[in-house]
């Protein structure tokens, strides 16, 4: 297992819509398995697999570990060609949002408040996730990765504007883009 290279806003991976695994092999599982390390490096709670420059239908995720908490086991989860569904009811939550291909950036998002996945899991074995909150939000915003959108898409007014001038900006320090996942994950704690 290794962590691999996070790619950056920018690169033409993160913008270009992702292919069905049709293979299920040892190399699938590698691919997975250096996601989830390479996402708990991060640390982050979701990893697309063109963050890491595979442009493949897999995603893996995390939302409940806690990288300052040790009683807090981890429980990385994958789907493989997902196909997600928004809750009926539409009802949405705005709140911040970042990426790990965005370092250091968040920025308020809409999302639908619930929503659910099904695709398979490395060996083929179907798979279905159900969730709310940020739960919800991770599940919408890989599933993004994988059709070439990043979160700032999905931001309009004062937020977008606040996005493009943030992006002309020099990249925040590795010292800045920790300090900023911190403070992201400490309001998350304070909403639970």
């Amino acid at each position: 297992m290794a962590v691999l290279s996070i790619r950056t806003v920018g690169d033409p991976v993160l913008r270009t819509p992702t292919a069905l695994v049709t293979t299920f092999d040892a190399a699938l599982a590698r691919l997975v398995d250096d996601m989830i390390d390479t996402m708990y490096d991060a640390p982050g709670v979701g990893l697309a697999a063109p963050q890491v420059g595979v442009g493949l239908r897999v995603f893996v995720f995390d939302v409940d570990y806690d990288p300052h908490d040790v009683a807090v086991p981890r429980v990385p989860r994958v789907v493989v060609n997902p196909v997600l569904e928004l809750a009926a009811d539409g009802e949405h939550q705005h709140g911040l949002e970042g990426c790990l291909s965005v370092p250091g950036r968040h920025f308020p998002t809409t999302r639908a408040l619930r929503a659910s996945v099904r695709g398979v899991d490395v060996t083929g074995a179907a798979v279905e996730y159900v969730g709310e909150g940020l739960l919800a939000r991770c599940f919408q915003h890989e599933v993004d990765h994988l059709d070439g959108t990043l979160y700032l898409d999905r931001l309009t007014g004062e937020d977008r504007k606040a996005a493009v001038q943030a992006l002309r900006e020099p990249a925040p320090s590795p010292e800045q883009v920790r300090a900023a996942g911190e403070e992201l994950r400490a309001l998350r704690r304070a909403d639970q």
